[in-house]
């Protein structure tokens, strides 16, 4: 059995820990860590699984950025516990969180990942979007919520302290 939560500030530590498993030392000096800096993630559209005896096992979370003063999603960091992984729940996670985004009326979402797993979810290949470094232009994917979403969005990736009025 599984239950899916919005992540509240108490999980914090656990969620965490969950990347720190997950993923590489140092992860935290990646261009999109340094995106997340003093912000807080889009509380709506964090959300995080656990099991029926309460353990946390999957989380994502996402953040609002600039890019050339239009406004945009960055999805992640996702993460599944090892011992869960090919289960299914993070393309769950996924496209729960996708679908919440279009909800609340966010036009784009982009992430730094591999294209042959994300494209099953409808990203591409941002080509005129740019990461800051050190990031592999080749991993820079984005998706449209709407229509023409990223018609005309080009340029380099801000955090969103960085055009708040």
């Amino acid at each position: 059995m599984k239950e899916w939560y919005t992540e509240q500030k108490q999980d914090s530590l656990e969620v965490e820990a969950l990347f720190d498993l997950c993923f590489a030392p140092g992860r935290q000096a990646l261009s999109s860590y340094r995106l997340r800096a003093e912000q807080a993630p889009v509380a709506d559209l964090s959300t995080i699984v656990r099991d029926a005896d309460g353990l946390l096992f999957a989380a994502i979370r996402c953040w609002p950025v600039w890019i050339n003063q239009s406004a945009s999603l960055l999805l992640g960091p996702i993460a599944v516990h090892p011992t869960r992984q090919g289960e299914g729940i993070g393309g769950k996670l996924i496209r729960l969180t996708l679908k919440k985004a279009e909800s609340m009326n966010w036009q784009r979402v982009i992430l730094v990942g591999d294209l042959a797993y994300y494209r099953k979810f409808g990203f591409e290949r941002l080509h005129d979007v740019v990461m800051p470094p050190p990031t592999n232009p080749d991993r820079v994917l984005g998706m449209a919520l709407t229509e023409g979403a990223w018609t005309g969005i080009e340029g380099l990736v801000q955090p969103w302290s960085a055009n708040r009025n």
